[in-house]
């Protein structure tokens, strides 16, 4: 079964310092996380680089989508994904790397994603997992990287879970915390799937989705939930 850390700091420590930045990361880091999740998507020239939103402007305030914007005219805050993983490499952190495509970008955004596992992740640090909301984007790293684990991101539990899961080759589940029951939990577990939940905060609900099988904790704050479990 795929073995990751009880807790996992959401886009670094999204709490603490701008999410899927370096300082985020390192913020994670400091305050007790082993590993991260990021997203990653595409640049308009087709660079992984980490970032959540399809446009650039929550987060940086420039008003323009990724897809259309070219690496060379990214903010500076905005990491490329090769740039994130030798920050990882310094850092010691394993990742959770959520393959994120802009609309129609499922099945490239995948293999430019594993193209650079391939060519930067270091031997360190443990193998990373891959997570999508896109089943297109899961069978094309699968297809063509089958060495990377994966995880199904699923906002709700369905009745479909299991065959959406074993179509893309998934070893785990990620999904909303606050939507997980007992029973979806225990089924997810007794089918042998690793099973991480997003995004929590709180100590006491983490606590209760540990004691109903949640193996792993997906939070923006890694020290309020390690203490809580700890």
């Amino acid at each position: 079964m795929l073995q990751l850390p009880k807790v996992i700091g959401h886009r670094g420590a999204a709490a603490y310092a701008p999410e899927n930045t370096l300082a985020s990361f390192q913020e994670a880091r400091r305050r007790g996380a082993t590993w991260v999740e990021i997203d990653v998507k595409l640049t308009a020239d087709g660079v992984p680089i980490v970032m959540h939103d399809d446009s650039l402007k929550r987060t940086t305030g420039v008003d323009r989508l990724v897809a259309e914007t070219p690496r060379a005219d990214l903010p500076a805050e905005v990491p490329t994904f090769e740039q994130a993983i030798a920050c990882f490499a310094e850092l010691g952190l394993g990742c959770n790397v959520e393959i994120k495509p802009c609309e129609g970008r499922e099945v490239e955004t995948a293999h430019l994603t594993v193209a650079a596992l391939r060519r930067w992740w270091p031997a360190s640090l443990p193998q990373p997992l891959l997570s999508s909301f896109k089943d297109a984007s899961l069978a094309a790293a699968r297809e063509a990287a089958p060495e990377f684990v994966r995880a199904i991101l699923l906002g709700e539990i369905g009745k479909d879970w299991r065959s959406r899961a074993d179509a893309v080759g998934a070893a785990g589940v990620n999904t909303n915390g606050a939507k997980l029951t007992a029973p979806r939990a225990v089924e997810i577990r007794k089918a042998g799937f690793a099973l991480s939940v997003y995004t929590i905060n709180d100590g006491d609900v983490a606590r209760a989705l540990v004691g109903m099988g949640v193996d792993c904790i997906i939070t923006d704050a890694p020290d309020v939930i390690l203490a809580a479990l700890n």
